[in-house]
């Protein structure tokens, strides 16, 4: 299998002093029609600034990017969807929900991104995490374009009966948009194996057909890939151990702390203590626990896939291990390595200084935009090792972009094949950010470096298909 490496020169490339002024004034007058096209929409404003600050010296090098309209066709989506989801719960009552898909950018392949189901979503949210899945799906070097999707519904204490009948109407309104070589989704917050089967079984009865690439994330038993469940967190420690080895460092004999407990969390926990880390804490959104011993991977898997508890319960069989209620304090915890896998914004500046202080040497982000940009800015500031979420955690997506190969082909690959393109892959996505970083004159700074990267990648794709 071919990988995406990039195409970029080994050099710094150097600029004039004007046309980086010039550039800055484009991208600032970009983002401010971002913010005036996009009113109260915070998340999304700050995953465009996040992205646009690094392309400077691409516009400053570059003045066909700006003279194709590029960034301008970019933050604006290709499409967005915003349906009524009605449904009926256990008591009888009829409910309604929202229901948004946002297809963001098709310049490399169909819209791929997975569909979030939480009271948090709405329309800011969904156009942040698709804009960012852009530039994530670019530098996985998979033929994949960006969007994303989700509802305000809320999972927790629905019995299966009434997700099912959620997730069915949901699909009663998506598949009109969807299709294997058009739009293809996963899961995310709340969307898990059961919700993607219920999904994929409205959408085979709908249709009168197998279509299996139409979703991915799927039961390996229907056409789902073995090591699609762990591939995100997986693929997060994959690649923050190619940043530890820049410094000669490794998780062996590291102390990590993993927010989160859910799919991203839980394989990132067993992926680090594969390679000898000890991870001490994780959490959810009531609150963290601390296991001196070490957290039993075993155990928070039960409590959460099984048994669908809180990770509150985890103390009840391990009695050396603390409860806290809140989930920020985890990060007051002191690591070597953490590894925010939960939600978006979940590290800020006074989180991030804390990390800092208590001499944190590596970050991983396993969740999308985990960091504010505060917080992102006290990392880089003190050099400790940064892995933004665009790279870090595209293991998840590399993967179902490996299930629609298998299932195109009608064919299976081994646990240990899929695991192999994926460490392939996420070592080149490190090298692709430290190149691209380097040629554009901002060394080590791999958040620049994945932007521009995946960036150039996208940009050229839609410079040749012409003004669409």
């Amino acid at each position: 299998m071919q990988t995406w490496k990039g195409d970029l020169p080994n050099v710094a490339i150097a600029v004039t002093e004007q046309s980086r002024i010039e550039a800055e004034q484009y991208v600032k007058s970009v983002y401010e029609s971002v913010i005036a096209r996009n009113p109260h929409e915070a998340e999304f404003h700050q995953a465009v600034k996040e992205i646009l600050d690094s392309l400077v010296p691409v516009f400053a090098k570059h003045p066909r990017y700006k003279d194709s309209g590029v960034l301008e066709r970019l933050v604006e989506p290709e499409r967005v969807i915003y349906f009524r989801v009605p449904w009926v719960d256990d008591s009888g009552k009829v409910r309604v929900n929202r229901g948004y898909r946002v297809q963001f950018n098709s310049a490399l392949g169909p819209y791929k991104g997975g569909i979030r189901f939480h009271p948090s979503v709405n329309a800011s949210i969904v156009k942040f995490l698709g804009f960012e899945q852009i530039f994530k799906n670019a530098l996985t070097g998979q033929p994949i374009g960006g969007g994303k999707g989700g509802s305000d519904f809320d999972p927790k204490g629905k019995s299966d009966n009434e997700i099912m009948r959620f997730t069915q109407s949901f699909m009663t309104e998506l598949f009109k948009y969807i299709g294997p070589d058009s739009d293809v989704p996963a899961g995310d917050i709340g969307v898990g194996a059961r919700e993607i089967g219920y999904m994929f079984g409205q959408y085979k009865r709908i249709r009168s057909s197998h279509e299996a690439g139409v979703l991915t994330g799927k039961g390996v038993g229907y056409g789902g890939s073995l090591a699609r469940t762990e591939a995100t967190g997986y693929g997060c420690v994959y690649f923050v151990g190619e940043m530890l080895k820049f410094r000669g460092l490794s998780f062996n004999d590291a102390t990590v702390v993993v927010s989160g407990s859910g799919n991203v969390s839980t394989y990132a926990m067993a992926k680090a203590q594969e390679l000898g880390a000890k991870v001490v804490a994780c959490s959810d959104s009531g609150g963290y626990v601390y296991d001196p011993d070490g957290i039993n991977v075993r155990t928070v898997k039960r409590l959460k896939e099984v048994e669908r508890k809180r990770i509150s319960e985890y103390v009840k069989e391990h009695p050396r291990a603390t409860y806290t209620e809140g989930c920020q304090g985890i990060w007051t915890i002191p690591c070597d390595i953490a590894l925010p896998c939960a939600t978006q914004n979940e590290i800020d500046e006074h989180s991030a200084q804390t990390l800092v202080d208590n001499g944190v040497q590596a970050i991983g982000e396993g969740a999308n935009m985990p960091s504010t940009l505060e917080a992102i800015e006290v990392f880089l500031n003190n050099h400790v090792l940064f892995g933004p979420a665009k790279a870090a955690n595209a293991g998840g997506v590399a993967v179902s972009a490996l299930e629609m190969a298998q299932n195109s082909m009608r064919l299976s690959w081994s646990f240990e094949e899929v695991d192999t393109k994926l460490h392939v892959i996420m070592k080149n996505i490190y090298e692709s950010s430290v190149q691209a970083a380097e040629a554009y004159g901002h060394p080590g700074n791999l958040l620049v470096g994945a932007n521009i990267a995946g960036f150039l990648r996208v940009a050229d794709a839609m410079i040749v298909q012409g003004i669409v």
